[in-house]
């Protein structure tokens, strides 16, 4: 918060005099005697070289010889507060108001500015509104303290009305005798990527969490270079990361966004990422959304509202990014408003901004998406998260319930070493509830051949199952694994699937959920097809299970949204003409075994139905029902009844 060396006592010394209004009883730098002029031109002198002892000297014996020498006064009151002695400031501005209130209005200003500093907000609006009742105020002047009049009373407000905040260091492995800033995870939380300055430049650093405990980061050696990367981003699954970096003979603008991708364990050379998210102005800070389909970050493109505004571009079909829009009000403003942070939820926004109501410099925000993909009002993350002093990025974590992020301002806890200047350090804290995003969780998966256990390049789709849209689509690794997060509040329809295999299907039942304590860890085998009708002497068939097939309760009538799985059912056997199917119906032990027997048994014929509606050759299907008689889970508790109620599929001679 200090002010630059000798500007202040350039522009005071300046302007004083100007509103002096008779001059009764006190002396100013025009009407002071010739020998207390030079040495209050040596006063001046000391303090624009930034020698503040020597200049505090003289004005000291100034002041003796003469007690109501005004400038001198303000030219203290200058330096105490260039030197962040406020008190004195505080006490110095005060001098000159009793000697004269008019004779220098931008004292005023600067009382009021140090008893801000000191967090006496009360003191400090009273002093604004004083000199806003001052006639033939300059424009400029009025506007500065009227927004700091607003700001002043919501800073009280805040600081009367604290949320929770204790932070934490991530610890020595993470946090060195170096800075450490901008975090960001993989959305299982076990990888931590962040940007350190290392020999004078910006490095990426990646870290592992083993055993709840953040390892030693290391440096990510294929995307750092002699030149500064940094303000990163990467992708839920880990497998892509997008980054800034400045001044590079392929670069568009001054600074670009960049990417590289996480392939058969190495992270590729990076590529710029071109037009149209690039331009020839700034663009940095990037935000990849969970399903990777929005990708948000700061520029001062043309456009922007303010100085820096906060975009976002999306993928389109082919895979390419389209052209970015700003995001407008009410998330920009017409100051700076960059930092953003896209929670997993897709709908909630943490960002910095100089340009909302705040307490001073840069405060932290979160929006909400509401209807129509319209945002909400920003709502300021209180204090004492957000102070007087700038505050930098946030991100959160999948669960909504940690906060990270980056600060000089605390004291490193953990180590003896004495740091001979200030350094940034990586922290985390529990965000208050109010704060926190929508509840999501994830599926983690490992995908393989059900004979040879060998790793399964495969398709893999998640489907909204009331709007019947695509959510997310992807490709496992190359060990077939995929991370994919899903928010709460929707049902969801998995399917995997490769040619030359049996699709895999799951249902994530999360409509009614409103939190969720584990993630789905899957270990999902695919069967191989047949190349022949007949399959070798003994082996038995692995039945299908169609888990987003749904009926009617205690009917055979199927649901509309048993669709999806039944069109894949039907593509299935359209590809794979050689196949014949058998479609098995299953319940659970409620009721008698007959009736069940003869739901199972009409449940599988309306499958059998659909797929015959759809063209599917009759020779080529069948049907039994089985009713309770072969459960794959206890009937104890309603979770196995639920599996127990199953229609499948099995390929048969």
């Amino acid at each position: 918060m200090g002010i630059k060396s000798g500007l202040l006592l350039l522009a005071l010394c300046s302007l004083s005099g100007l509103w002096a209004q008779g001059n009764t009883g006190y002396v100013t730098m025009e009407t002071a005697s010739g020998k207390l002029q030079k040495r209050y031109d040596k006063a001046l002198s000391y303090g624009r070289g930034g020698d503040f002892n020597r200049a505090l000297r003289e004005l000291e014996k100034i002041l003796e010889a003469e007690p109501r020498f005004i400038d001198a006064f303000i030219t203290r009151a200058a330096i105490f507060e260039e030197q962040d002695l406020l008190e004195d400031a505080e006490l110095n501005y005060e001098q000159v108001l009793e000697i004269d209130p008019v004779y220098e209005p931008r004292v005023w200003y600067r009382l009021a500015m140090v008893e801000q500093r000191q967090n006496k907000y009360p003191e400090a609006v009273d002093h604004l509104e004083r000199l806003l009742q001052m006639p033939d105020l300059e424009d400029r002047l009025r506007r500065q303290a009227e927004q700091h009049v607003k700001d002043f009373r919501f800073s009280a407000e805040m600081m009367r009305n604290p949320v929770p905040f204790e932070p934490e260091s991530l610890g020595e492995n993470i946090n060195t005798k170096e800075s450490e800033y901008l975090p960001s995870f993989t959305a299982d939380g076990e990888y931590l990527v962040y940007t350190a300055r290392v020999n004078g430049q910006e490095d990426f650093m990646i870290s592992q969490k083993i055993d709840g405990a953040w390892q030693k980061g290391e440096p990510i050696e294929e995307i750092n270079t002699p030149l500064n990367e940094g303000a990163q981003t990467i992708s839920a699954d880990g497998r892509l990361l997008v980054f800034t970096a400045c001044n590079r003979r392929d670069g568009l603008g001054g600074c670009d966004l960049y990417y590289s991708e996480f392939r058969e364990g190495n992270w590729i050379a990076p590529s710029n990422m071109g037009r149209p998210v690039n331009s020839a102005a700034w663009e940095s800070q990037p935000s990849l959304s969970a399903d990777g389909k929005a990708l948000y970050f700061a520029s001062n493109r043309q456009g922007s509202i303010g100085g820096r505004d906060i975009w976002v571009s999306y993928r389109q079909a082919d895979g390419s990014w389209g052209k970015p829009r700003n995001l407008g009000e009410p998330i920009n403003s017409t100051e700076e408003d960059e930092a953003p942070f896209i929670h997993p939820d897709g709908q909630t926004l943490y960002f910095m901004s100089r340009g909302h109501q705040g307490m001073g410099g840069f405060d932290l925000f979160f929006a909400r998406k509401g209807a129509g993909e319209q945002w909400g009002k920003p709502k300021n993350l209180g204090y004492p998260i957000n102070t007087k002093a700038n505050e930098g990025a946030l991100v959160i974590s999948l669960d909504g319930k940690t906060a990270y992020f980056a600060t000089d301002k605390l004291q490193r806890t953990g180590t003896s070493d004495i740091l001979q200047r200030p350094t940034t350090d990586l922290y985390r804290f529990d965000l208050y509830e109010a704060a926190r995003p929508s509840p999501v969780t994830y599926v983690k998966a490992v995908v393989s051949d059900a004979q040879t256990g060998a790793s399964v390049r495969a398709k893999v789709e998640f489907v909204e199952l009331e709007s019947t849209a695509v959510y997310a689509s992807d490709q496992t690794t190359e060990s077939g694994t995929f991370l994919v997060v899903l928010p709460l509040g929707k049902d969801y329809a998995l399917n995997v699937s490769k040619k030359g295999y049996l699709f895999h299907s799951e249902n994530f039942a999360l409509a009614g959920k409103t939190s969720i304590d584990d993630p789905f860890l899957l270990q999902i085998a695919l069967s191989p097809i047949p190349d022949e009708l007949d399959t070798d002497p003994g082996e038995e068939a692995r039945p299908v299970v169609l888990r987003n097939v749904f009926f009617e309760t205690g009917s055979a009538e199927l649901k509309p949204v048993s669709r999806v799985e039944l069109n894949r059912l039907k593509v299935l056997l359209e590809e794979n003409p050689q196949i014949r199917i058998q479609i098995n119906g299953h319940t659970d032990n409620v009721g008698s075994a007959a009736d069940n027997r003869q739901l199972s048994e009409n449940r599988a014929r309306a499958v059998f139905q659909y797929l015959l509606d759809q063209g599917i050759d009759e020779n080529r299907l069948s049907y039994k029902g089985f009713g309770e008689s072969r459960p794959i889970a206890t009937n104890e508790t309603p979770e196995g009844r639920q599996q127990n109620r199953r229609t499948e599929f099995e390929v048969i001679n």
